[in-house]
């Protein structure tokens, strides 16, 4: 990969690890519904009337646009706001590479393969850490919230599989339409039409900045970008860069919100990324080692 390239995607991981305090930030004058729908109001529109709808059949399109925006993006969102740090969310989140195996088996009848099932125990014992921290940046609620949204995200990651589309930017374009209206209406069933009477005397700078953050560097040309780079070098050259997300959701949690990064933070963060580490190249391992017997 070529340097300007590499530190492209190491932008867009930090960009993409940072956002999670940037969705708290917004979360301090906004109900969590309302700043997801208005995240993906504004990822479809104006766009969604100057680029071409992806050859993809609108079954594929609304559903990823349900489960991305709502059951991903929107139980975040609810699980910050419930009380879990956004760096421990951005950890937690990152179980959805697991998740995506065990739905793969199950859809699209792949073979788990034993690396795989280590690396998700490995996960797991973090995940163990994560729920014994007690200072008072965990909550059940909050935790239980990120991994629905973990859990949504494989099954995102499913649909665009089955899809089998190529034009992934467009098809993140029209999906987000699907995603403004059942969140808003999960801010109207949750607080009450408040939250519409009061929003522009709620709608702050941080608030502003929370939602131009998420649409534009984290969604439009994160994704973008991401996606390009996908395009031009093998998944085994850019996918692994993806695992420097937590470090930065940590670490951004640490600067932003002064939230701190204890003994258990740190070993569960390892023990994550060490799993997901194998879950990436434990099979290249295992075939060296069959090689050389």
């Amino acid at each position: 990969m070529q340097k300007k390239d590499f530190l492209l995607a190491v932008f867009i991981t930090f960009v993409w690890g940072i956002n999670f305090s940037i969705i708290k930030l917004g979360l301090l004058s906004l109900n969590p519904f309302m700043l997801s729908g208005l995240r993906f109001l504004l990822c479809a529109i104006p766009l969604i009337f100057f680029i071409k709808k992806p050859n993809v059949s609108m079954v594929y399109i609304a559903s990823y646009g349900l489960i991305f925006g709502v059951g991903l993006w929107g139980m975040v969102s609810l699980g910050i706001y419930f009380g879990i740090s956004a760096g421990v969310a951005s950890l937690v989140l990152q179980l959805s590479a697991f998740f995506t195996v065990i739905l793969g088996a199950i859809v699209l009848h792949e073979k788990i393969q034993l690396h795989k099932k280590l690396g998700f125990v490995t996960a797991l014992a973090g995940i163990a850490f994560i729920i014994s921290i007690t200072d008072g940046t965990v909550t059940y609620l909050g935790l239980f919230l990120v991994l629905v949204g973990a859990i949504s995200w494989s099954v995102a990651n499913v649909i665009v599989k089955k899809a089998g589309t190529k034009e992934v930017f467009a098809f993140l374009i029209y999906a987000s339409i699907f995603s403004p209206i059942p969140l808003f209406l999960l801010a109207y069933l949750t607080q009450g039409d408040v939250v519409f009477v009061n929003f522009f005397e709620n709608l702050d700078g941080k608030a502003i900045f929370s939602i131009l953050f998420q649409v534009y560097p984290t969604t439009l040309m994160g994704y973008w970008v991401w996606n390009s780079l996908l395009h031009k070098y093998p998944a085994s050259s850019v996918a692994p860069l993806s695992l420097l997300v937590p470090i930065f959701g940590l670490l951004g949690s640490y600067f932003v919100f002064n939230e701190p990064i204890g003994s258990l933070k740190i070993i569960a963060c390892v023990l994550i990324i060490s799993g997901l580490i194998v879950n990436t190249f434990g099979g290249n391992f295992q075939f060296k080692r069959s090689f050389d017997q």
